[in-house]
């Protein structure tokens, strides 16, 4: 946004800590407190100026002229840090504001403290502690849902005051100074759907502190309010509790049933031939009585005047299955805003060897905020001297990646070998089970193999790294069943010349600088239809890197943009997933013998004494929780492998394989966050650069 000299602010809680330090240990992952703001932040800008009053609990008052207001209950501040965000080649700079919860000096108990009261003294300063405390605290608990509720509702009042109040400052300064101006003054963009409050605060601000009525309010905030789904998966389409929200924020249950009653009779005398659907369409869903919850996903496209999915497939399965319903009544509400990095970090900062050469065969370096320049390298996709220097950049990053490699984890790997990595977040979804598995029945081959066949196998260094959420049991498996096939096969004479197997720990953004250099080949294997995009995808395409992968995501349209011979596919689509999940429960499923191989190796116990059964488990059987391999490893298992062979048989022709890595770089163009933010602005937002002269 600064590069693109965009008026905008960025808004975000100050977290003490991050979302965890992983350390690897004999018994998997553990996890530690991260220590975000444990040392002195020279950025950041302490704003005393900026606070508000952010409110928990209470109770609504009817007031004599009828209007309603909330009262009581404990009120927090919220108070500003500003961290300038400088763009590219220009002047502009703009705002992350982050958000410190603090309670006063009134809120401290002396007397309580004098008696020896201490803990009770401060009661509201440790309750304020906990909302910044902790990036996704575990919501396990009632205790943890309750945190994350608070977390998202002060982010999405203190934000909003601070909009409003800038909004009225101006406005003071204007002759007309309407609220029917605040939709073309301010545009807000919901990240997912836990900035959701954000709908009901918005509603409430403007009709109880403005004294606006629910027409107008309803109006600005509809116009004002854009959402962006970021993934289909059930865990990020919020549900709330009812009871919960109603105990927590009173007045904000009473706007939301207000909003989902009025959209109910909307249908109802509008759009007739949907009455049928509405009991999955409303807000409030209350099918199970001892549980009624709130929809925030479908709050959010009730509410909102624009509604965008991440990636093309993803945004045609939120039109077409997600929310297809409303599509019916608001065809024109729904669009595709695809993912984007930006070269500047993800090229020229972290790859300076193959950015330079870029740089010389294009003749300029605008590529850093033209991307669509890089097309350029495809007619150099055959000369020999260009290959010799990608060749030589592309050594010189795994050189520096092993030698990350062997500082955190005390592994050699042979910069000589096809390097292959899967970096993002631990998730059965993402299938790293699937990629251990094929390492696996890698490793029982290469066992089989004669010392003749060996020296034909082409050497591969695999590499898994992210994060498991400290309460998800089975990515924790994933992790340690990774970590314990490596510790066996990196320790075996017999094979480790041709195989090794690396967990990289506390996977983070300053690892990921490392490793997408110094990939060649990287895995976006997630079930189709499952990842909104990935972004990690376009990282490695941009550093040279060649994808094997499933046509999910982005994925998609990666392919498309640097070629299918450029890209190694292999899988189910997300169009067939379903029907394949179906013929599961039937007993339709027949499983490949290289599959049920790897299994029975880990039974064995050749890597180690850990009970994997659970984890094996999920693969097994038709149907049930935690079994009938929901996620299709085992379907997918034959093709996955079958694509590794025509991996391994590719890179043998090194000149084949740096021309398929020139074109994946060539390709990347369209995967700039300056094209995507571009159309935000253009398309949702209707704001236009304000450059600094």
């Amino acid at each position: 946004m600064a590069t693109l000299n965009l008026p905008a602010w960025g808004y975000g809680l100050r977290y003490r800590y991050g979302l965890f330090k992983q350390v690897i240990t004999k018994e998997g992952q553990e996890e530690m407190a991260e220590d975000w703001l444990d040392k002195f932040s020279p950025w950041e800008i302490p704003r005393h100026d900026v606070v508000f009053p952010v409110r928990f609990f209470g109770h609504v008052e009817i007031l004599p002229d009828g209007s309603r207001k909330w009262v009581g209950g404990e009120v927090l501040k919220a108070l500003a840090y500003d961290v300038p965000i400088p763009g590219y080649k220009t002047k502009n700079a703009i705002s992350l504001r982050l958000w410190e919860a603090k309670a006063t000096a009134e809120d401290f108990n002396l007397f309580q403290f004098n008696d020896g009261q201490y803990e009770s003294s401060a009661q509201l300063h440790a309750r304020a502690e906990q909302i910044c405390a902790v990036l996704y605290p575990g919501d396990a608990t009632e205790e943890g849902k309750l945190l994350r509720l608070k977390q998202q509702f002060f982010l999405c009042s203190a934000s909003l005051q601070d909009m409003i109040a800038r909004f009225k400052e101006r406005k003071a300064d204007r002759v007309s100074g309407k609220w029917s101006e605040f939709p073309s003054k301010v545009a807000v963009q919901l990240n997912d759907t836990h900035p959701t409050l954000a709908i009901p605060e918005l509603m409430r601000l403007l009709m109880d502190e403005e004294g606006l009525g629910w027409d107008e309010a309803w109006d600005i905030t509809y116009r004002t309010v854009s959402y962006t789904n970021h993934t289909v998966l059930p865990e990020a389409l919020e549900k709330w509790s009812q009871i919960v929200m109603r105990k927590l924020l009173p007045r904000h249950m009473e706007i939301i049933e207000e909003i989902d009653k009025r959209f109910r009779e909307m249908v109802i005398s509008k759009h007739k031939e949907m009455e049928g659907k509405i009991d999955s369409m409303k807000v409030l869903d209350g099918s199970n009585p001892q549980k009624p919850v709130v929809r925030m996903a479908n709050l959010c496209v009730v509410s909102s005047h624009s509604v965008n999915g991440v990636a093309e497939l993803h945004s045609n399965i939120l039109k077409q299955e997600l929310f297809a319903d409303y599509v019916s009544i608001w065809p024109n509400k729904f669009q595709n805003k695809t993912n984007g990095i930006t070269p500047r970090r993800w090229l020229k900062f972290c790859n300076p060897e193959l950015s330079e050469i870029i740089t010389k065969w294009l003749k300029t370096d605008q590529w850093t905020s033209d991307l669509d320049l890089l097309t350029g390298l495809r007619k150099f996709a055959d000369d020999e001297k260009l290959h010799a220097e990608w060749a030589a950049a592309k050594l010189a990053c795994k050189k520096r990646l092993a030698k990350h490699v062997l500082d955190a984890t005390g592994v050699t790997i042979d910069p000589n070998s096809l390097f292959d990595i899967q970096i993002k977040r631990i998730h059965e979804y993402k299938r790293q089970l699937l990629n251990i598995l094929g390492a696996v029945y890698r490793y029982k081959k290469l066992k089989e193999m004669s010392a003749e066949e060996k020296q034909k196998v082409t050497p591969r260094t695999v590499m898994i790294g992210g994060k498991a959420f400290a309460t998800y049991t089975n990515a924790k498996r994933i992790v340690k069943l990774v970590n314990d096939v490596g510790a066996v096969v990196n320790n075996d004479p017999e094979v480790n010349k041709c195989l090794k197997v690396v967990f990289i720990p506390n996977y983070n953004v300053s690892v990921a600088e490392v490793l997408i250099p110094g990939s060649e080949l990287s895995q976006h294997i997630s079930t189709a239809g499952m990842e909104a995009s990935g972004t990690s995808n376009m990282k490695f395409s941009l550093n040279g890197c060649v994808i094997i992968g499933t046509l999910d995501g982005a994925n998609v349209e990666i392919r498309e943009e640097v070629g299918e011979d450029n890209f190694f596919l292999f899988g189910a689509k997300a169009d067939q997933v379903a029907g394949l999940r179906k013929d599961r429960e039937n007993g339709l499923f027949k499983p490949d013998p290289r599959f049920e191989e790897a299994k029975q190796l880990i039974r064995s116990g050749a890597f180690g004494s850990y009970n994997y059964e659970p984890l094996l488990d999920s693969l097994e059987g038709n149907s049930g929780f935690g079994r009938g391999d929901y996620f299709l490893v085992g379907y997918d298992f034959p093709g996955y492998i079958d694509a590794q062979d025509r991996v391994d048989a590719a890179y043998k022709d090194k000149k084949k394989w740096i021309k398929m890595s020139i074109l994946n770089t060539a390709g990347s163009g369209k995967f700039s966050s300056d094209r995507t933010i571009a159309q935000y602005a253009k398309e949702i937002w209707d704001i236009k650069p304000s450059p600094v002269a």
